[in-house]
């Protein structure tokens, strides 16, 4: 059940984050939806784009943060399974 929990949540984050990738492409930054989810995936971005500043303009910071939300799912996923 926890594990199931778990693995909806990150989906969950991890889809939000595409959906803010794609949707820059197409809604300006003042949307209201646009905005919605800036508020809501920036928070988890903003960390790794100190770290990894956009290389001849892209941002690969989306996919650094969808292969870390993947690995911590994973890894408390296994941590889960190995204490039950």
């Amino acid at each position: 059940m926890i594990v199931h929990i778990i693995n909806v949540v990150f989906q969950v984050l991890i889809l939000l984050v595409i959906v803010d990738a794609l949707l820059s492409f197409f809604l300006a930054t003042y949307h209201p939806f646009r905005r919605l989810l800036d508020r809501l995936v920036d928070p988890m971005l903003d960390p790794i784009r100190r770290i990894v500043p956009p290389i001849q303009g892209i941002d690969f910071s989306p996919l650094i943060l969808i292969a870390l939300l993947e690995l911590i799912s994973y890894f408390l996923i296994a941590i889960i399974n190995s204490l039950g």
